[in-house]
């Protein structure tokens, strides 16, 4: 019997790892040079911790099990409430603010679809104990950072900004209750994911009065932040958002990245415990799943036990990452292709334990080499090293004698016969 891989996860094949090799190594890369410091917690934690930020009909969506002692677990599906239980444990010890990163592997128990698998790769930024716009402005430009040094320019990709808190001001300065805010948000979320005339009708039925809830389409549809008065009129508390969303927009322009942002109330993000500045950022023809999301969440902490402090972050998954990187044959033009630095051949059997013992030395030497496990025929050998992407292929044999090499260029085609101790003299380490 053939057995198959789980659906929803996947295997990865030497080409498939250089991929997910070179995503990761990318958002460790961006991470250190804008700051962040590296951590991660366990694959598996107690149950109740991810009931405590999202309730329990969690456990329908990620993969729980039980313990020889009976203990309810889950496989994480999300970092986040690892990073709130790790900085409460040391909430004293460690120094504000916080600025750490994570690219865990995680797990949902949900339908596979395009662009969402139940097994993915996620990188997490998060500053922690900084209340100030500034934190949130540095996780939208860490994430821009990574994106344009992978090569998608404005024109490919959008961050689209919004606000909890100018949400719910403009929500209730029209008439919405503050106790139906949070099951508003839920349908508000599907705003750009269902069909228009789906949403309106929802909309409708739950707000229960067309003219409200035409108030709203239009609140939904503002991409100024000095719109925002027109669509739902203005209130102390609406004032104050708009002019923290401006500083938010002025630290972007001279961060150099406004072009990529533009304001979206309609990005209200599904997790109830955001607070704040939120974004998504999605591909410009929107044909696929958001890239990455995130916001201010300065109640998670206090949540999980520990003190109220502010706190920001941002995660992006690798599978629609990855989708828009093939379709824009981004792969293509920037993965480095394996290689060699050296492959030995040799010309007969006699030869192939000094072979043996040349590739050894050079990988002490910290260079990567290689060898036919048998004697074919040279040019057998030559196409060998050019399959594996040589630089150089080092032929020895009856002709060259004990002390010499053949040392030959794979790209240029020149060949050099050389002393094998003046060889390696001249090796640089690398």
């Amino acid at each position: 019997m053939k057995i198959q891989p789980v659906k929803g996860t996947r295997d990865f094949y030497p080409a498939e790892m250089a991929r997910r090799n070179w995503i990761i190594e990318g958002w460790r890369k961006a991470s250190l040079r804008n700051g962040f410091e590296e951590y991660d917690g366990p694959m598996f934690e107690y149950l109740k911790m991810f009931q405590i930020k999202s309730g329990d009909e969690i456990v329908e969506q990620l993969f729980s099990f039980k313990d020889r002692g009976g203990r309810d677990l889950a496989l994480r599906p999300e970092i986040t409430p690892t990073l709130a239980r790790m900085v409460n444990q040391r909430i004293n010890s460690l120094p504000k603010p916080i600025k750490w990163f994570s690219v865990p592997r995680l797990f949902r128990a949900e339908r596979p679809q395009r662009g969402r698998l139940r097994e993915f790769f996620q990188w997490n930024i998060d500053i922690i104990g900084l209340d100030d716009i500034l934190a949130d402005a540095e996780v939208i430009f860490t994430t821009v950072d990574y994106l344009r040094e992978v090569g998608l320019t404005h024109k490919d990709i959008r961050v689209k900004i919004s606000s909890r808190k100018l949400l719910a001001a403009g929500l209730v300065n029209i008439g919405i209750a503050v106790n139906q805010l949070d099951s508003l948000y839920a349908l508000l979320d599907k705003y750009s994911k269902i069909p228009r005339d789906t949403f309106e009708k929802e909309l409708a039925r739950q707000v229960g009065d067309t003219g409200t809830a035409g108030k709203i389409m239009e609140f939904m549809s503002v991409t100024a932040i000095n719109e925002v008065p027109d669509a739902v009129g203005t209130s102390r508390e609406i004032e104050k958002t708009m002019d923290e969303l401006a500083g938010l927009y002025e630290l972007l322009r001279r961060m150099g990245i406004e072009q990529y942002c533009e304001l979206y109330p309609s990005i209200v993000r599904g997790l109830a415990y955001y607070t704040g500045v939120v974004f998504e950022v999605h591909e410009v023809a929107e044909g696929l799943r958001a890239i990455a999301g995130g916001g201010r969440f300065d109640n998670l902490l206090h949540d999980f036990g520990g003190p109220k402090m502010p706190a920001t972050g941002m995660g992006m998954g690798d599978c629609v990452l990855e989708i828009l990187l093939e379709e824009r044959d981004l792969f293509e033009k920037q993965l480095p292709k394996a290689g060699l630095n050296y492959f030995i051949a040799y010309v007969n059997e006699s030869y192939r334990d000094a072979a043996v013992e040349l590739a050894m030395r050079l990988r002490l030497k910290h260079f990567s080499a290689d060898f036919s496990y048998k004697a074919a025929k040279l040019g057998s050998q030559l196409k060998q090293a050019s399959a594996q992407n040589a630089q150089k292929c080092i032929i020895i044999g009856d002709e060259y004698g004990d002390k010499q090499l053949l040392v030959k260029d794979m790209t240029s085609g020149a060949q050099e016969r050389v002393d094998v101790d003046k060889f390696f003299a001249g090796l640089k380490r690398n």
